[in-house]
């Protein structure tokens, strides 16, 4: 017999009922993107915005949360169609379920192009594209790493750029896929890997990433967050050349550096060679004309010293031939012998001189010391400072005679007989 009233396994509560249901709804949708039809649109005084999403056959409460989302250009209006992304989730105090919006866009704009500016204004307001975070790039790297497609236009490009002004440059190529499901998470471990080095390579200087041009869809994995943050985690300056000039990405806003193009980038990261041996060649043109001109300040400064040299010489000759030309006209005038006797007579007295003076010079300069010293030694500071007087002098030993050169907290220092003190007037 069949029974009428089955026994249940669990009785639940309303409130557990209405979880179960949230829970089961919010796994199994999650995020989804909805278009429709406005309609009931109310802005609460608290900022937040509740409305109706509908079209022929259906509809659904929808919540703008008011820190959720900026403003829309256009104020919501029953009537207007638009695209919805957002989270379908259950109101537990009314049990109905409702769609949490996280974008609003007029109907008929791209998708992607919607995402691109959620995630643009997301990364924005967390400081992923400060400019003050930006970092600059090596002036002259010596080992860069590539993050790209080994096969695209674009390594080869940047390659024929790189050998080209930077034969000396070391290049290490991280190979991933740069457009399909799953690229973006082989660029943002690409990035790390260059960044940490290993027992196969040693770190970079400077990390690139790139891929040649396309649409949206075809660069849209360097929109993708996971990308953006790999990026700025790096430790190594990063620059971005993805697509062509027109192309923007989020990679471009998040990078140290965006380039126009991958051609672009290769000619930003790094210094001609031809330019350089241009710049050597003239610095070693004006090192050359310095050394010329300061052998020739010093050619000139040489040659005036000689000319002086020669000049004085000339007057100290013409001086000794002057005296000697005097002593010959003495010599001449007088007799020979007596002169010679009175020469002879001369240079035993300086013989004496010489001989006797010191030693007599040296008593007398010796007296007249101890006689000082004796003066010293009853008038001198010590003596009066012996007798109970001291010096009072300024913070740079300068003596204080007169009370007009004190300050009020002023450093000085006072010397009695066995020593100095510092103090501090009041």
């Amino acid at each position: 017999m069949t029974e009428l009233f089955p026994q249940a396994s669990k009785v639940f509560t309303v409130s557990e009922l209405t979880r179960s249901i949230r829970g089961t709804l919010e796994a199994k949708f999650g995020a989804v993107w909805v278009q429709g039809e406005i309609s009931n649109y109310k802005l609460h005084p608290s900022g937040h915005q509740y409305f109706t999403l509908k079209d022929q056959r259906a509809q659904i409460s929808c919540v703008i949360w008011r820190d959720t989302m900026a403003s829309p250009r256009q104020p919501l209006v029953d009537g207007a169609q638009v695209q919805i992304y957002g989270t379908v989730t259950v109101f537990e105090s009314q049990g109905k379920y409702q769609l949490r919006v996280e974008i609003l866009q007029p109907r008929g704009v791209g998708m992607l192009q919607a995402k691109f500016e959620a995630l643009k204004r997301k990364l924005e307001a967390e400081g992923l594209f400060a400019p003050e975070r930006k970092r600059p790039l090596p002036k002259f790297p010596r080992r860069i790493g590539i993050v790209t497609s080994p096969t695209g236009a674009a390594i080869r490009d940047m390659l024929n750029v790189l050998r080209r002004r930077a034969p000396w440059l070391q290049i290490l190529i991280n190979p991933v896929r740069v457009q399909g499901t799953g690229a973006a998470q082989e660029i943002a471990v690409a990035i790390p890997e260059l960044v940490l080095p290993n027992k196969a390579f040693a770190s970079v200087d400077l990390i690139v990433v790139t891929r040649g041009g396309g649409s949206i869809e075809d660069l849209w994995e360097f929109n993708e967050e996971i990308v953006a943050r790999a990026i700025f985690h790096s430790t190594v300056p990063i620059v971005s050349a993805v697509g062509h000039e027109i192309d923007f990405t989020i990679c471009d806003f998040v990078a140290d550096l965006r380039a126009p193009t991958p051609s672009a980038a290769a000619e930003l990261i790094v210094p001609d060679i031809i330019d350089l041996q241009r710049r050597i060649d003239s610095c070693a043109r004006a090192l050359g004309r310095q050394l010329m001109n300061r052998l020739r300040d010093a050619q000139q400064r040489l040659d005036h010293a000689r000319e002086t040299l020669q000049r004085c010489l000339g007057h100290k000759i013409e001086s000794y031939k002057r005296s000697l030309l005097h002593i010959t006209r003495a010599l001449q005038a007088c007799s020979p012998a007596r002169e010679l006797m009175m020469r002879r007579n001369r240079f035993a007295d300086l013989r004496w001189r010489l001989v006797a003076c010191p030693p007599r010079l040296l008593e007398n300069a010796r007296h007249r010391f101890q006689r000082i010293e004796g003066i010293l030694r009853v008038l001198g500071p010590d003596a009066t400072l012996r007798r109970g007087y001291s010096i009072t002098m300024n913070e740079r030993g300068k003596i204080i005679r007169t009370i007009t050169a004190v300050r009020p907290k002023m450093k000085i220092r006072t010397r009695v007989s066995d020593g100095e003190f510092g103090s501090e007037t009041l």
